[in-house]
């Protein structure tokens, strides 16, 4: 493992490689993880001060230097941009996420194996920058709604904390990153500081227009984004590429190695080592805390301890569980901080593979320009306050959708002939369409959960993971209500041709996994408290997916971010206090 400097001094950053005491390898903080969640926990405790060390198990990502294919055009690639039979067959799981363009930012399934006890599909970025550099950007506040869920339901543990207690550290969030979008004033999806919406084209307005006629409970919005409609704190702003997960040399979408790893790097405290694999967090009975963590060099295998008053572990949902699972010692034998029990349990995802879509005979004259990056957005209207909204489920939903003019690929199969007549039929766009997809609510379930392979083992002789995840009856029941849903809807709105499907992908299809290591008030029944601390061990914090107490409707990146700015505020607080 060797610490790079991430930054060309041509972008104004230059990174000290020796921070620290490099012969005891010591810093005021270590970070597991350069994603989105580790990201920000680097900038938090670097800007207030913190020596901090971030350990990122793949290899060094260099922003803009190390985006070889963001500009290349579809002939310039072997396969015009497709993913090969053969590759698909080595690789499902990459396969199935990635294109011939963004391949190289998603993990190898061959080289990092993981045991399937039910199909999952866990996708990862091991790379700095983690996931940041392929998310798909949008960016929602969860409400009370989702943070008094479990209480009012009574399933899993309530969350220790509400919206009020996130509502700033969202501002906070939010004025830093860019997010783009529409104020639209509803309780179930609370508004935040935008930067100017991106347009619908014809159809989407139309949509939006025709829903907000029928239904009183439902809105139709743009997304809101982290892509940026205008330039933002020096980044962006968004070409309307949507090239983006090639990583973006405009920075015109949030990422950790555009924005906040530049931030931590600024400041002179920021120490930073790819290839570098978190074997286990140290625990020291005798001072009843943790002091480090072993670290594996992921090409020459050799181990490495660092120390530090604080960690932050932001692996991924399954990765963190995972560490502290293998972080076995007398005092815990069952893993570091799992006197509960809870860790590795109650793994959640949000299901998708049920939509449908539908042509619109009208608006022949018009067209749009530009790729734009994100769809439309319909929150969650079901079984929340207003009256008919009721079902026999469970949560509730989202939406997402886009409209859009078939391309010549979708008039393919269905025009036919030859010559120069053929020809110029693929030169006119064809009818409106529109499509929708459901965004589903998983609850937690004890049984859904990551375990610990006992024989078999990665190329670094780490246990492999098994990952255990299997959708109820609650699931069950809501998709069947979201395709008959998408179906009332596209037909009352006016489109013909409707064609509603619904396959249940597997858990980790929507990139969403959390769970694992849940917040919670009583010791007993989760693993952290409400400012994110390990209930046992007090200066270990985790602020990824894998805190989340139940999964909420929409996406929840902006979440993990928020968690992770106040959690930093609050241990260096108790740092200062002297209470770590």
């Amino acid at each position: 493992m060797h610490a790079f400097d991430p930054w060309p001094e041509g972008l104004g950053y230059k990174l000290d490689l020796i921070m620290g005491d490099p012969r005891k390898n010591t810093y005021d903080a270590i970070v597991v993880g350069s994603g989105i969640s580790g990201g920000w926990a680097a900038k938090e405790l670097c800007e207030k001060g913190l020596k901090t060390l971030v350990l990122e198990r793949g290899r060094q990502v260099v922003h803009i230097k190390d985006y070889p294919t963001a500009n290349m055009q579809p002939w310039e690639f072997p396969h015009r941009g497709n993913i090969t039979q053969r590759q698909m067959a080595e690789n499902p799981i990459k396969a199935g996420s990635a294109d011939e363009g963004s391949a190289l930012f998603f993990a190898s399934d061959r080289e990092h194996p993981y045991i399937q006890a039910d199909p999952f599909n866990w996708v990862r970025g091991y790379q700095v920058g983690g996931r940041s550099l392929t998310w798909g950007r949008q960016c929602y506040r969860y409400s009370d709604l989702d943070f008094e869920a479990n209480l009012k339901d009574g399933i899993g543990v309530d969350w220790p904390i509400r919206y009020g207690d996130l509502a700033s550290w969202y501002d906070h969030v939010e004025s830093y990153i860019g997010v783009s979008g529409q104020k639209e004033s509803l309780s179930q999806l609370p508004d935040g500081n935008f930067l100017p919406p991106m347009e619908m084209n014809c159809i989407e307005e139309y949509f939006s227009g025709e829903v907000r006629k029928h239904y009183k409970d439902r809105v139709v919005t743009i997304g809101r984004v982290a892509n940026l409609s205008r330039g933002w704190s020096g980044r962006g702003p968004c070409q309307y590429r949507n090239l983006c997960s090639r990583g973006c040399p405009f920075g015109g979408y949030f990422s950790s190695n555009a924005a906040t790893l530049p931030a931590a790097a600024a400041t002179g405290n920021l120490t930073l080592v790819p290839d570098a694999v978190v074997a286990e967090v140290i625990y020291d009975e005798g001072k009843g805390r943790a002091t480090g963590v072993r670290v594996i060099d992921a090409h020459t295998r050799q181990s490495t301890e660092y120390f530090a008053r604080i960690i932050f572990l932001n692996a991924s949902t399954i990765a963190t569980a995972a560490i502290l699972l293998n972080s076995v010692s007398r005092h815990f034998p069952q893993g570091l901080g799992n006197s509960s029990g809870q860790v590795g349990h109650n793994l959640m995802d949000h299901f998708t593979g049920t939509g449908g879509t539908g042509e619109y005979e009208g608006f022949a004259d018009q067209y749009y320009y530009g790729r734009r990056p994100v769809g439309i957005y319909i929150p969650r209207f079901r079984n929340i306050l207003q009256e008919g909204t009721k079902k026999d489920y469970t949560r509730g939903f989202g939406l997402q959708g886009q409209g859009g003019r078939e391309t010549w690929k979708g008039q393919a199969a269905r025009i036919s002939g030859f010559g120069k007549d053929f020809k110029s039929k693929f030169v006119q766009p064809g009818p409106w369409g529109m499509w929708l997809g459901g965004w589903g609510e998983t609850l937690p379930y004890f049984e859904n959960k990551v375990t610990l392979d006992g024989g078999e083992k990665d190329r670094w002789g780490l246990p492999l993971v098994k990952i255990h995840y299997q959708y109820h009856e609650n699931e069950q029941a809501m998709r069947k209500d979201i395709q008959a849903t998408i179906q009332e809807m596209l037909s009352v709105t006016g489109f013909k041709n409707i064609n509603t499907y619904s396959h249940l992908h597997p858990g980790g299809s929507a990139v969403h996994e959390m769970g694992t290591v849940r917040m919670g008030r009583d010791p007993k029944t989760s693993v952290l408290n409400g400012f994110n601390q390990m209930h046992e061990v007090k200066n270990v914090f985790i602020t990824d997916g894998s805190c989340m107490t139940s999964s909420g409707t929409a996406n929840p990146s902006l979440t993990y971010m928020a968690l992770t700015a106040r959690a930093c505020d609050f241990a260096v607080n108790e740092l200062k206090k002297g209470n770590l």
